[in-house]
């Protein structure tokens, strides 16, 4: 494995872009049981006087069975080359297809979660906060129509970052 354990605060790196153009790897569970989504609705910042990094899934994902079930979830970046495997990640679920087979990802463990060794860059995160987005709560209806036309709300997840791994 070429990834190195960093010092989150030591990268560089816009988080906006990241997360939005680049998408990235939701993963949660053991190496003997997990699941893994494309996300590119996220944030990095600080909370509770920790660095943090924040998530939303929709009800309806597979990987929010593992999000509840498990302390711990990873926000993986791919190296360049990998477009197919986060697209199939994010149109196909784990309860239809082997994502790992049809992905060409590799799971490695880390830090008592999964990551891929295919990676850039991965945050373990330790959940903080699980709270439900609801309709009531949104200022726009715009907003609401465009993100949710069918209901289906996401969950906002809250994670320390406890470790960053990095391909340097």
């Amino acid at each position: 494995m070429a990834m190195q354990k960093v010092d989150p605060r030591s990268l560089k790196f816009n988080p906006f872009s990241k997360i939005q153009d680049q998408w990235a790897l939701l993963g949660a569970g053991t190496m003997d049981k997990f699941n893994m989504m494309t996300v590119n609705w996220g944030g990095l910042g600080v909370i509770w006087f920790k660095d943090v990094c924040t998530v939303y899934v929709r009800e309806s994902r597979y990987t929010k069975e593992f999000m509840d079930k498990n302390e711990r979830f990873t926000l993986t970046f791919l190296k360049e080359g990998h477009t197919d495997a986060l697209k199939l990640c994010g149109e196909k679920s784990g309860r239809d297809i082997d994502k790992m087979k049809h992905s060409g990802l590799t799971p490695i463990p880390l830090d008592g979660t999964v990551g891929f060794e295919e990676a850039e860059l991965t945050f373990v995160c330790r959940k903080l906060y699980r709270g439900d987005l609801t309709k009531e709560n949104f200022m726009y209806e715009e907003t609401l129509q465009r993100a949710y036309p069918d209901g289906d709300y996401h969950t906002m997840y809250i994670g320390e970052i406890v470790a960053a791994y990095a391909d340097e």
